[in-house]
């Protein structure tokens, strides 16, 4: 059977009706990994997957009930903690740490009996927009193998979408989870800031970053979030608000919804080639009883700027700790501690890493803290402020993922502010902290996924999943 077919839905349905077992769900996709190998998508199949399935088969023969996601494989980016496992976000730096604990999801995904088989190609430390940035090459994107597959979670967008497991996880600091998801041409869910427990996440930009499912369907996001959301003392930044069940308002259709679509972003789609294909929908939308609203959100054109002013410079913090003394490599011709510093950070920090990493440092210098940092957190409360205000007035916010298609291998790796400005549509989730889903609902000039990002009030990803299961299942059958 080709379980890469299935959604993870329909797996779970023959596992627990006894018609597959873990063993065999696993060995099919150590074997798919090996057969879509030149994709490097998978950095390492975990040598312990195979004892695991076998223990879980052992469990089925004895046990009449079998936990939901029971023989599960999933594959998780490499910078999610997996306790006896390695953990290098696809850095030379970490190349052989492993991870003494298990993350909040992973121990999530382990209770719910899940099997954790391997870790995910990504761009170093989270930091790109391509993978092109990863220390162990770059991962190509699941349709075309002279595109990017997006990143940061660029290995777990293309396996997804190459069915190397039955879902993965990303993470998104940025747009890491949705902008992949987009270029492959699969669902990928940021949570809201809070909804899932960052602990075990290795720090990028810690009051952006959110870990979140990587899927082929809404169903199955709804699925993964149920297992993996909620409270833990361990994250103190972890909300407290009562998470409900994912999947209670799938099947929902969306008349008398209002989907709002902000003037500024209306504007630029009309500069793309790819208006055409957003009207189409928003004609769909009114022809199902849906209710479109232009809204304002005037300081969106500012969220790039203000991302790429905060995000490196927690960035600059959070990588203080890789310094060739307690958890990295260290340069062997180094003899004083401020010669390991530079020589180590020097040699095994990537170009794109020591980038971010000096801007962050010099927008939280003295003479530029105030200037740069401090007005970027103003602007950032404000941009909250007018998103508030705007989803007053509707129920889910509508805008593209990308700008279009997967862009060209090697073709903005020269050019970083080009390679940012991709980020133009995914960062103001992350800033405003609201729930974001990415699913493919067009193609491009060139034949490849286009996304449509679904955007919700704080806590309310139960709509956003609903609104996308329904595009999912009924727009591609009109469009």
């Amino acid at each position: 059977m080709e379980f890469a077919n299935l959604s993870l839905t329909e797996i779970i349905e023959l596992i627990q009706n006894r018609k597959v077992t873990a063993t065999e769900l696993v060995s099919y996709y150590i074997s798919r990994i090996q057969k879509f190998k030149a994709k490097n998508a998978v950095l390492e199949v975990f040598d312990d997957a195979l004892l695991i399935a076998k223990e879980k088969d052992d469990f089925a023969k004895s046990n009449s009930t079998l936990p939901l996601l029971h023989g599960i494989p999933v594959l998780i980016k490499d910078n999610i903690s997996y306790k006896g496992h390695r953990l290098t976000c696809a850095s030379k730096f970490l190349e052989n740490y492993v991870a003494p604990y298990n993350a909040t999801v992973i121990q999530k995904l382990i209770d719910a009996g899940a099997i954790i088989l391997g870790r995910t190609n990504m761009d170093e430390f989270a930091m790109g927009g391509s993978t092109e940035n990863s220390a162990f090459g770059v991962a190509k994107n699941a349709l075309d193998d002279s595109r990017v597959s997006g990143g940061s979670s660029g290995g777990s967008a293309c396996a997804t979408a190459l069915g190397l497991a039955c879902f993965t996880l990303g993470s998104d600091t940025g747009g890491s989870i949705r902008q992949p998801s987009s270029f492959n041409g699969v669902v990928g869910l940021k949570p809201t800031y809070g909804r899932v427990s960052r602990y075990g996440l290795v720090a990028f930009a810690s009051s952006l970053d959110q870990i979140g499912p990587i899927t082929k369907t809404a169903e199955d996001t709804a699925i993964v979030m149920n297992i993996i959301a909620g409270n833990d003392e361990k994250d103190l930044t972890s909300s407290q608000i009562n998470v409900p069940d994912f999947t209670h308002k799938l099947g929902n259709n969306i008349s008398g919804l209002v989907f709002g679509i902000p003037t500024e972003i209306l504007n630029l789609i009309k500069k793309t080639k790819y208006f055409d294909k957003y009207q189409k929908l928003f004609n769909y939308i009114n022809s199902q009883g849906g209710i479109l609203k232009e809204v304002n959100i005037p300081h969106y054109e500012m969220s790039l700027p203000v991302y790429y002013v905060l995000a490196p410079a927690e960035a600059a913090s959070n990588l203080g700790r890789f310094d060739g003394i307690k958890y990295t490599k260290r340069d062997e011709s180094a003899y004083s501690i401020d010669e390991i510093y530079s020589f180590s950070r020097t040699k095994y920090f990537g170009e794109e890493v020591k980038r971010r990493i000096m801007l962050g440092n010099f927008v939280l210098s003295s003479g530029y803290y105030d200037a740069y940092y401090m007005k970027a957190k103003t602007i950032k409360n404000l941009l909250k402020t007018e998103v508030t205000k705007a989803l007053d007035e509707c129920d889910v916010i509508l805008m593209p993922t990308t700008f279009g298609e997967a862009f060209k291998i090697g073709e903005k790796s020269t050019d970083p502010v080009s390679m940012y400005a991709e980020d133009m549509f995914t960062i103001f989730a992350n800033l405003t902290e609201l729930p974001s889903i990415s699913i493919p609902f067009d193609k491009g000039v060139s034949g490849l996924p286009l996304g449509l990002q679904i955007l919700g009030r704080h806590f309310d990803e139960e709509t956003i999943i609903s609104v996308a299961d329904y595009f999912q299942k009924n727009y591609k059958e009109k469009a």
